[in-house]
């Protein structure tokens, strides 16, 4: 029982860790962090300069998926310089 317990908290810990920088969510849900307003804002937030470069090999298939899930609202909301 502790063995499922203890594998239990470490995939919770994996997928707060995961998806609380996932570029997508940050650019639309934090004010000042991403450029909204435009197509694909999480892969451009991830394309950024920034110190944590190697997350970004993580993060940006995942941010591409969910930016493409997403861009009927984008579209919607656009037209976007």
């Amino acid at each position: 029982m502790k063995r499922y317990y203890a594998g239990r908290m470490i995939c919770v810990g994996l997928c707060t860790l995961l998806l609380s920088g996932c570029g997508s969510i940050i650019s639309r849900i934090v004010p000042g962090q991403g450029h909204s307003h435009q197509y694909y804002p999480g892969v451009r937030w991830d394309l950024r300069d920034k110190p944590w470069r190697v997350l970004t090999i993580i993060d940006l298939p995942l941010s591409a998926v969910f930016d493409t899930l997403l861009l009927p609202i984008d579209l919607h909301h656009g037209p976007y310089d």
